[in-house]
């Protein structure tokens, strides 16, 4: 059987915010790149030292979040293979949905800081300028 190709990070794949805890921003970013399928189902992920070493963070942090995302069932960890991107569409879905309702919760939340319900925001972004 054929390996997929390890993906290569850089910091600038990543927004990192020193405020913040790094692993959960880490997760967060993870998510939203395999929602987009940015990170294939599949994809072979760099070993916690590779990603550690591109990302100038300390491994503990990489396999804190490499642990989140496999709670979550976004990767799988296959022993003496490597970590991979699910290939369950249902978790992809599911954790796609989750992001979804999250940031309709911060649009309302935002709409109602401003004395707007979130229709009103929805109908104003639609309008033309």
């Amino acid at each position: 059987m054929k390996m997929p190709p390890i993906q290569v990070w850089t910091i600038d794949d990543f927004r990192l915010d020193p405020s913040r805890p790094l692993y959960e921003q880490l997760v967060e970013q993870m998510r939203a790149k395999i929602a987009r399928g940015e990170l294939e189902p599949g994809a072979r992920l760099p070993s916690v030292r590779e990603a550690a070493a591109a990302l100038r963070v300390n491994p503990t942090t990489i396999m804190k979040t490499y642990q989140e995302l496999e709670r979550l069932g976004l990767i799988v960890t296959h022993r003496g293979q490597g970590t991979f991107v699910t290939d369950a569409a249902a978790a992809i879905r599911d954790s796609r949905r989750q992001l979804a309702r999250a940031a309709v919760a911060q649009l309302e939340e935002t709409a109602r800081s401003i004395g707007l319900t979130l229709a009103e925001i929805i109908a104003l972004a639609q309008e033309e300028e």
